[in-house]
């Protein structure tokens, strides 16, 4: 079970409140023309009487609004703003995607987390009819429910009513069936990267000497380093003996003490519709800022495989607000150290690594989901040690998933690693009295960046994945220091 660290907060307190917006009926808006960029203005809608209507203009990505309702525009080429509810998702089973809808007045909905909904007939989405008014209505068949974290809904949900099954104490309970964000978003585009709040992360320690820290604007910190933590970043130190893996040769005694720095960002692209369809473009990806540093002291065991050892794991569901719609990210971190040894060589170093990071998939109309990866990362040693013969590899890393209303998208392996090596020979002769040895070594950082796109990835509306992609391997490597004896 999950446990908060530090001070008491509300989960998700950037990002708990968000609009009820509710449209219906049917739009009449020509096709617009599809741009490669959501974040460029769309202008097929606007050439013939020479000017960019609010419409054509990009709907803006943020974070979801912690109090006040939502300001929001229909789709491109609509010329009606959406409508604001007072609809809430009161319930929700994912056994059998049953929901209930209700006024946040009516006795027993939830007031502590409104949701916001979007409603959208099959043949326009999110578009309101010339007859639409802001007085709220129960859900009808068609409409697409597009919710901030709800009671048995905790990573959001995006969902169409197929059927009004009745009346309860609490509201009108709908059956559902999965739904896309093209659905909602229709011709509209958008692009924009969020900051996920720091304090939002339910933390899970796994090993007993973890300690959090971290940073937010208002003067609010928490933990032993939180005074010098960036602002937006969230800080885990760590310190564990390194046990010996089951079956290896040797015995050994090793040690790892650092920490690891991170401020993340979510970034989201939505390319309006293309052919088909489906998104003429789409983008989710996990991105940010990162600071580790470690120190490995010790004769680290040989083993078959690199022993990887978790020693925290984070989970935040931060909402954006995508115009009218909330679009949840369920985003996941799981931080770890790992060593492989051969058993031979006896190391004490310390290194430090400073850099960012990007991992996710874009999906363009002509080619599909593809991979993006990339990291800057440059790193210096502190310290340098190593004795006898043999190679070790250390790395402090976090793994990282992705996904949107709680269907896991991304998932991307950032280990940065520093890695020794020492190789020696003994040249000795009946002719000549004893020996004489020669020991060459040298220790390298580098980073590792691996992960996978997942079929999931259809939410946005685009063609389901046969197979997982591989987000492919990046890898660099730099020499800090090389020496002989």
């Amino acid at each position: 079970m999950r446990r908060r660290t530090g001070h008491t907060h509300a989960l998700l307190p950037a990002f708990a409140v968000t609009a009820l917006l509710f449209a219906a009926g049917c739009s009449t808006s020509a096709p617009q023309a599809e741009q490669p960029d959501a974040g460029q203005s769309r202008q097929a809608g606007s050439q013939d009487s020479g000017t960019t209507t609010e419409a054509d203009r990009p709907l803006t990505v943020a974070a979801a609004p912690e109090a006040a309702a939502t300001a929001a525009t229909g789709p491109a080429g609509s010329g009606k703003p959406a409508h604001k509810t007072t609809l809430t998702v009161s319930s929700y089973d994912s056994r059998t995607r049953r929901a209930v809808i209700s006024e946040k007045s009516r006795p027993g909905s939830p007031t502590a987390r409104p949701s916001a909904t979007a409603s959208a007939s099959p043949s326009s989405p999110a578009s309101p009819s010339p007859s639409a008014s802001a007085t709220p209505r129960e859900a009808a068949v068609g409409d697409v429910i597009a919710s901030a974290p709800a009671p048995g809904a905790p990573h959001g949900l995006l969902a169409k009513v197929t059927k009004v099954i009745g009346e309860t104490d609490k509201g009108t309970e709908v059956q559902t069936e999965p739904a896309a964000l093209n659905s909602v978003l229709g011709d509209s585009t958008a692009k924009g990267t969020v900051p996920v709040d720091p304090s939002s992360f339910d933390i899970r320690k796994l090993l007993p000497d973890v300690k959090v820290s971290w940073s937010k604007t208002g003067d609010v910190h928490i933990g032993p380093k939180g005074a010098t933590v960036p602002l937006g970043s969230l800080r885990l130190d760590v310190s564990a003996e390194v046990p010996t893996p089951e079956g290896a040769p040797v015995s050994a005694a090793a040690a790892v003490s650092g920490f690891v720095q991170v401020a993340p960002q979510v970034d989201f692209t939505y390319g309006g519709t293309g052919t088909a369809a489906t998104p003429g473009s789409a983008y989710l990806g996990v991105s940010g800022d990162w600071t580790s540093g470690w120190s490995v002291k010790g004769h680290a065991a040989a083993s078959l495989k690199p022993l990887r050892i978790p020693f925290a794991k984070l989970h935040a569901d931060p909402v954006l607000q995508v115009g009218p719609v909330p679009v949840v990210i369920n985003l996941d971190l799981t931080c770890y150290f790992q060593i492989s040894a051969d058993g031979k060589v006896t190391i004490d170093v310390e290194q430090n690594v400073k850099g960012d990071f990007k991992a996710g998939g874009t999906f363009g109309a002509g080619r599909g989901w593809t991979p993006v990866s990339s990291s800057d990362m440059t790193g210096t040693p502190v310290r340098t040690s190593l004795t006898a013969a043999g190679n070790v590899k250390a790395a402090l890393g976090a793994e990282a998933s992705v996904g949107l209303y709680g269907a896991v998208g991304v998932t991307a392996d950032l280990a940065p690693y520093l890695r020794g090596e020492a190789s020696g020979s003994v040249n000795a002769s009946s002719n000549t009295p004893g020996a004489k040895t020669s020991l060459s070594w040298g220790l390298y950082g580098g980073v590792d960046l691996s992960g996978t796109l997942r079929f999931q990835l259809s939410i946005f509306g685009t063609p389901v994945f046969q197979r997982s992609v591989p987000l492919g391997t990046l890898h660099r490597e730099w020499k800090l220091a090389s020496g002989s004896l």
